[in-house]
């Protein structure tokens, strides 16, 4: 190997290098090596699937099968004053009038719980919101905030189209 040497004018040694700089690969490579042993020796590994206690339970031929139940329909209709009617299923409905908003959407949310619990339903079963095309927007907004609030996600809004 070579070496690349520089001197003062008075002879002193400068600096000293050589002149060919090279990596040197050979402890490198023990060192990655080295890493990769200890990372195997300390993993630490999962046991097989099938060494896990597991039944599968057995289908009868008396279960009935799952199917969607039916949607709850929920109308909003415009009334002669200020307001609007809200009419769940066939038999409750609740009036939600401008002055007192706040009040019908409480009386509202406890109805809609009545109605849930009467007919064994979940938060998870279908609704459908028919709304006519006078209704104001903020009742149609706070409705059906009322009604996502209660838990209820799978709402589909049908707009009943204007006579006019």
């Amino acid at each position: 190997m070579r070496m690349e040497s520089r001197y003062n004018p008075n002879g002193s040694l400068l600096f000293h290098k050589p002149a060919d700089s090279t990596v040197k690969m050979a402890p490198m490579i023990d060192m990655i090596f080295l890493l990769l042993i200890f990372f195997l020796v300390c993993a630490k590994w999962l046991p097989q699937e099938n060494l896990l206690p597991f039944s599968f339970p057995t289908a009868e031929a008396s279960q009935t099968p799952l199917v969607r139940p039916e949607p709850l329909t929920i109308s909003i209709k415009q009334t002669n004053n200020e307001g609007c009617i809200v009419q769940i299923g066939q038999k409750r409905q609740v009036q939600i009038k401008s002055d007192n908003i706040e009040e019908d959407l409480v009386t509202l949310l406890d109805v809609l719980n009545d109605v849930l619990k009467s007919q064994n339903r979940f938060a998870t079963d279908p609704v459908e919101l028919t709304c006519e095309a006078k209704i104001k927007w903020d009742y149609f907004a706070k409705i059906y905030n009322v009604l996502y609030g209660a838990g209820l996600t799978d709402i589909t809004i049908i707009m009943a189209e204007s006579d006019e």
